[in-house]
């Protein structure tokens, strides 16, 4: 593993889904497109029928009724964090996903992890750029849930294409609420759309967490000097770009680095945060 600070100077998405190319935007400004309803709604069976640890939960946003799955946390509460799946793919993903959202609660922070805007399984990446915008409203009705619930602070952790979804959220709503963004396998284009997420990082005024593996996808290790330009440009204090060597876009075998990493930093943040706080009192 290893860690770059912020002061030194990709395409990571879950390729597990998709459906039919989508229509090119029109010129005007157009609402987002919603995505597959009926995906949502079989994935959103399965997952109530099985859930073992966890809660189902409903929440509405921009025109739909979505499924998340609360966490709360064991002992000391530290926060929540939103969890923002792959490509495809659904709030309990076994990779990535599923370890953060269940095993970040044993440490102490509640976890909501949300059903994104999904697309058919024949769609192609670059099929998925204009949903990019259709998350936001989805995310932000996640925040203010854990937050109605007293579980603040929240941050927002996405892998893969969620991440390209918080980063765009986060470069948008800099009043969300948010107080730090983990993006894990960031992708910078979707098959050769590009996501925006560079621009978009540097917009981001919350300190960030960029975590990817030594073997991920090759445009997220390509674009790693670059993702950390866009941080350094961004200047929030506290964020880092980890490398974990050996592991790859969904991190197989290094669940336990993965949540420690994420765990750890988070926890950083939100001391230092803190500290911040204790400072500006009189």
């Amino acid at each position: 593993m290893r860690l770059q600070p912020l002061a030194a100077t990709g395409f990571a998405l879950a390729l597990l889904a998709a459906g039919p190319a989508a229509a090119q935007a029109p010129a005007a400004p157009a609402a987002p497109p919603a995505g597959d309803a009926a995906k949502e709604r079989r994935w959103a069976e399965q997952i109530v029928e099985g859930l073992i640890d966890g809660e189902a939960v409903w929440l509405e946003a921009g025109g739909a009724r979505f499924l998340a799955i609360y966490t709360p946390p064991a002992g000391e509460p530290r926060g929540g964090v939103v969890v923002l799946h792959g490509m495809g793919a659904h709030p309990d993903w076994p990779e990535v996903v599923h370890p953060l959202r269940a095993r970040l609660p044993e440490r102490g922070w509640a976890t909501l992890s949300v059903q994104l805007p999904v697309l058919p399984n024949e769609a192609r990446p670059e099929d998925y750029a204009p949903l990019l915008d259709a998350a936001a409203p989805r995310i932000a009705a996640a925040v203010r849930w854990l937050r109605g619930r007293g579980h603040a602070p929240v941050a927002l952790a996405g892998h893969s294409l969620g991440a390209a979804m918080g980063v765009r959220f986060l470069a948008r709503r800099p009043d969300a609420g948010v107080f730090a963004f983990v993006a894990v396998g960031l992708p910078s284009d979707l098959g050769g759309a590009d996501a925006g997420a560079l621009a978009a990082l540097r917009k981001v005024r919350v300190p960030v967490l960029d975590l990817y593996g030594g073997l991920d996808l090759p445009g997220v290790v390509a674009d790693a000097r670059r993702r950390l330009a866009a941080l350094a440009a961004a200047g929030a204090e506290g964020s880092r770009q980890v490398r974990i060597e050996g592991a790859d876009h969904f991190f197989d075998g290094f669940e336990d680095e993965l949540v420690a990493q994420v765990d750890g930093w988070l926890r950083r943040v939100r001391g230092a945060a803190g500290e911040k706080g204790k400072e500006r009192k009189p």
